[in-house]
């Protein structure tokens, strides 16, 4: 009895010891979002669990968090950086040492400490993972599967090697017996590039039955300095070089390059020659001819412009972040001296344009060239499988990448409409078009063929067997809802949706909705995400940038609203209308222990203060301001020694929305290490609304920080402004001389050489004495062997790699990478 007894202890035990392991898991997570599968595709940790996974490397947090077997392994795919300072480390899933397409998570950290996880894991148990079908055979059933006429590796000779398919075992799921959620099965995979007729693809063949399981395309469809008369967005400035005979168009200023070449009316790459200018001056009695020659000058300043965006706008350079080459080929034709080739697209490594026929003019259209390689950047980030609803979502942020970077080249660039149709920012494809407005509409999706809400009108049915014949289940019309999505985010808009649910959302601009939208992609997506995932992980990246219940959060929750995916802000039902009194977001500095804000006058607003724990609502003070008139406003900065450089920025809400996201509302910005008083000068807009409204002062050691949300070091203060529409007020006069508000060269951390291999010098602003130094890898572990002498680093000992230094003056620390070589 007393061994029975003591088993059956042993057992309770165990499962009390369970329960509460559970029990404690469970009070260390803040939020917990499941998937269909009941599997979470996104897990945020509180305090306590923060604390409780430090010290731990993202694979063990991860064999944690989802409970991993054995035959579970979750490899590092790579490591990246965000400018809010998160470190997100992105693994592959893989069981029994095969690669489990599609699976992929992701920990999210700062500063060394796991903030969350996310991304999409396949439980797995008992699968069979030796194959019953060799490479040889399963290539055979791919290929008849594609049934094209000719392959690349037969028409491009010279670079069979780049094209003949190799089999990779992989696990993934079978399309053929659900939409979404058919069986997971081993298969072989292979790369299969067609020439005739034009196809890219990724074809699984089931290693055991010798059954095409899924095709994921890889190609997607959408239906010196010189001058260039384009056809598209007018004459152009664009950069170039030199060859023998004159100028071509290639150039190295961004990247690792930009490349345009001409295919002759070929489907041949090897083949394709340069276009080559005598005098650099590519103009319309040239290249404005029958064979439409001056498509090659929107192909060219298209790719340098789409390169411009991604690194001005999110900070990426080129479409993998890695510099890659961008190279585009005009006069494509998939049949040689045929009647034209009606489409453009990405192949995974290159651009190429059809010159139209029947339904389009040359393909070579601003939004279509950032359409195409959005698909490229897709692909370096989310890589969301083409079909169904992660493919619609696929095409649909292609449409939102072109959208947005017409938009930018317009504005910021100087491109003009020179087609046929004038540019529509809202418009996909307009330029091209000879049949219809365009091809899709954002603000109108349904004026287009395309649903404007989920399941709704023109929804296209997904598919159980993704095919062209089918398109992959919609791709190219389910698109239509997250394009309105983001058009909704970005412009606003009010109405009744066909759930019959009303809904108004107050734009909050495309820079925002932009920023917010490639957070989603690149931070959050994963190759199989849903509809009701991209709500979430756009929830989710909007709180990341804007801090939650910020403006941009109620504006992304309630545009998916409007569109039939998910709850409005409010929980459900009608969104809850904007209260009377207007109520800002939050702003705060963390610490002043360093600086502060000790000046602000503008008008009768005449304050000056020590430290103000960060914040100071000052919006009992108030000054009048007329619609119209020109504005000094002074200000200046405290220290507690050291004057380092600050970055100034003053918004005013002029049209009393409740943000300062508005296009005009940012009235000041600059930086300046004095500690002396600094003038600026702004008019307000005529277009201002009259009354009183909030004027909000930050000053931060960090360029990056915006109207809402903590930052580390600095302070903001918030005020009173009463627009009038009288006559000009002249602002009172300081006494004594201001310095302009100028744009300082940062006083921050220097590291030289960087990449180095033994010894790194280290030189703080003002050469300041380095007190303490850190040194991390891309895990946040702190690395030991490192050794200070004199202000140089060595770090002879460190493996190669990056990491991150943390070096104090001893007051503020600063942080930079730098790599090991």
């Amino acid at each position: 009895m007393r061994k029975q007894y003591s088993a059956v202890a042993l057992t309770l035990l165990g499962a009390l010891a369970a329960t509460t392991a559970h029990a404690q898991d469970a009070a260390r997570i803040q939020t917990k979002v499941l998937g269909d599968d009941k599997q979470p595709v996104l897990v945020q940790f509180n305090a306590e669990g923060k604390m409780a996974l430090r010290g731990l490397s993202g694979e063990q947090v991860l064999r944690q968090q989802l409970a991993l077997t054995n035959a579970d392994q979750m490899r590092v795919a790579r490591v990246e950086t965000d400018q809010l300072g998160f470190t997100h480390q992105k693994f592959s899933q893989y069981y029994q040492g095969i690669r489990v397409e599609h699976a992929d998570y992701t920990v999210h950290a700062k500063g060394g400490t796991v903030e969350s996880i996310s991304g999409d894991f396949e439980r797995i148990s008992g699968l069979n993972t030796t194959p019953g079908l060799n490479e040889s055979t399963a290539l055979s059933r791919a290929l008849a599967h594609v049934g094209a006429r000719k392959y690349m590796w037969q028409t491009n000779e010279a670079n069979a090697n780049e094209f003949a398919p190799t089999g990779e075992l992989v696990i993934v799921r079978d399309m053929r017996q659900g939409a979404e959620n058919g069986p997971l099965v081993l298969a072989w995979k292979f790369n299969v590039y067609a020439a005739q007729p034009i196809s890219r693809s990724y074809v699984y063949v089931d290693a055991h039955t010798g059954q095409v399981v899924l095709q994921d395309n890889i190609i997607k469809h959408a239906a010196a300095t010189g001058t260039f008369a384009t056809a598209y967005s007018g004459t152009r400035s664009f950069a170039d070089g030199t060859t023998t005979g004159g100028y071509f168009l290639r150039e190295t200023t961004r990247g690792l390059g930009i490349q345009t070449f001409n295919c002759k009316k070929s489907n041949s790459y090897t083949s394709a020659t340069d276009f080559i200018d005598a005098d650099n001056n590519w103009t319309s009695a040239e290249y404005n001819n029958a064979n439409f020659d001056n498509v090659a000058g929107d192909a060219h300043v298209g790719a340098q412009a789409t390169y411009d965006y991604w690194k001005n706008v999110h900070g990426r350079n080129s479409y993998d972040n890695a510099g890659a080459i961008i190279k585009s080929y005009v006069h494509f034709d998939d049949v040689p001296g045929g009647a034209g080739y009606e489409n453009a697209y990405w192949d995974g490594v290159r651009m190429t344009y059809g010159d139209g026929a029947t339904r389009f003019r040359p393909l070579t259209a601003l939004d279509v060239c950032g359409h195409e390689i959005g698909h490229a950047v897709c692909e370096k980030t989310a890589n969301l499988t083409y079909a169904n609803e992660s493919g619609a979502m696929n095409e649909g942020l292609s449409d939102i990448w072109g959208a947005s970077i017409e938009a930018y080249a317009v504005a910021n660039l100087g491109f003009t409409s020179g087609g046929v149709k004038a540019k529509s920012t809202w418009l996909i494809g307009e330029e091209i078009d000879k049949q219809q407005a365009a091809l899709r509409s954002m603000s109108d999706p349904k004026s287009l063929g395309q649903p404007a809400y989920y399941k709704g009108q023109y929804w296209a049915p997904l598919s159980s067997a993704p095919s062209n014949a089918n398109d992959q289940g919609g791709v190219h019309t389910n698109s239509g809802v997250l394009n309105h999505w983001y058009y909704i985010l970005a412009v606003g808009k009010s109405g009744t949706n066909e759930g019959g649910n009303t809904y108004s959302v107050t734009g909050q601009g495309i820079d925002a909705a932009a920023k917010i939208t490639f957070r989603m992609e690149s931070v959050y997506m994963t190759a199989s995400s849903t509809y009701a995932q991209a709500r979430t992980y756009a929830i989710q990246a909007a709180t990341d940038l804007y801090g939650a219940g910020s403006a941009q959060v109620i504006a992304v929750t309630d545009a998916w609203y409007a569109v039939g995916v998910g709850a409005s802000y409010a929980g459900g039902g009608t969104t809850t209308p904007p209260p009377t009194t207007t109520t800002y977001c939050t702003i705060k500095g963390t610490s002043q222990a360093y600086e502060w804000i000790d000046l602000v006058q503008l008008g009768s607003i005449n304050r000056t203060s020590g430290k103000d724990g960060g914040y100071y609502n000052g919006t009992a003070l108030s000054t009048s301001v007329a619609a119209g008139s020109s504005q000094t406003m002074y200000f200046s900065a405290g220290f507690t020694s050291t004057a380092y450089t600050e970055y100034w920025k003053v918004y005013i809400d002029y049209n009393k929305n409740g943000v300062f996201t508005d296009a005009g509302e940012l009235v000041i910005s600059g930086s300046s290490a004095s500690s002396g008083t600094l003038s600026a000068t702004f008019t307000v807009p005529t277009t201002a609304r009259n009354g009183s409204t909030v004027m909000r002062v930050i000053m931060s050691d960090n360029s990056a920080t915006t109207s809402c949300g903590t930052f580390s070091y600095g302070e903001a203060e918030d005020y009173t402004l009463n627009i009038t529409g009288g006559a000009a007020i002249a602002p009172t006069t300081l006494t004594g001389d201001a310095t302009p508000l100028g744009n300082d060269v940062a006083r921050t951390l220097e590291l030289f050489p960087n990449p180095a291999t033994d010894a790194l010098r280290l030189v703080l602003p003002g050469n300041a004495e380095v007190t303490d130094v850190t040194v991390t890898d891309v895990r946040g572990a702190r690395m030991t062997g490192t050794t200070l002498s004199n202000g140089v680093l060595n770090i002879s000992g460190l493996a190669k790699g990056m990491y991150t230094i943390s070096v104090s003056d001893g007051q503020k620390v600063f942080h930079q990478r730098f790599v090991k070589e």
